[in-house]
């Protein structure tokens, strides 16, 4: 047994190392590929932009979709998880209480689905870029990698997708769209919306006002 002990000791260092060094070469260098992209029998269309270049309206409107809480956590919206738990062990709409860090951990480090290990690795490297890359950077990182559509990465290359421009002037109607669209774009249509999906981006493109108003985005800008 002292063989195996010493072999996942050795095991845990070189992950250990492999995710430090990871994170931080991240925390410089734009992601090239996520395992997400590699993953789509569609392809991946994506265009890397920095957060200098694209519109606050889109932050803003993720931070009202997806995370109001983001410049105020750690990484995790301990009351949003706890929530979403009690609500799946009673047998209802299944829902998680991902954070924009979190699904940025997923994104780039990881894949797509559950599991205990997956999350648990999560976990791991949301703490590490917490920790790290600091909110704005985490913010980028998000808006290049996430899916915006059938084959589509990030927010630029849905812009261009969506709206025939770039995603440095975007309304916040459009900006809504778009994140309405986020947890689910092979399903949620961006350019045309119906029902309660526009319904849902009316509500979002309302919300990015509180946003700025509250300074809800501080972080990503201070």
């Amino acid at each position: 047994m002292g063989w195996l002990l010493k072999f996942l000791v050795k095991l845990v260092i070189y992950f250990i190392g492999f995710s430090l060094l990871a994170v931080i070469l991240f925390r410089f260098v734009p992601v090239p590929y996520t395992a997400t992209m590699a993953m789509d029998e569609n392809g991946a269309t994506k265009d890397w932009e920095s957060l200098a270049s694209t519109d606050r309206d889109m932050v803003r409107a993720v931070i009202a979709a997806e995370d109001g809480k983001f410049c105020s956590h750690d990484g995790f919206d301990r009351e949003a998880i706890m929530k979403a738990a009690a609500e799946n062990a009673r047998g209802g709409r299944i829902r998680g209480g991902s954070t924009i860090s979190q699904q940025t951990a997923k994104n780039v480090f990881l894949w797509q689905g559950g599991g205990y290990v997956r999350k648990g690795l999560e976990a791991w490297f949301t703490f590490l870029i917490e920790n790290i890359w600091g909110k704005r950077r985490i913010m980028e990182v998000y808006l290049n990698v996430a899916e915006t559509g059938i084959g589509t990465y990030g927010v630029e290359a849905g812009a261009q997708r969506y709206f025939n421009h770039s995603a440095d002037n975007l309304s916040p109607t459009e900006a809504a769209r778009m994140a309405a669209a986020l947890p689910q774009p092979k399903q949620r249509s961006v350019a045309n919306p119906s029902g309660w999906l526009r319904r849902h981006g009316n509500t979002i493109a309302a919300r990015i006002g509180v946003v700025q108003r509250d300074a809800l985005d501080a972080c990503v800008y201070e």
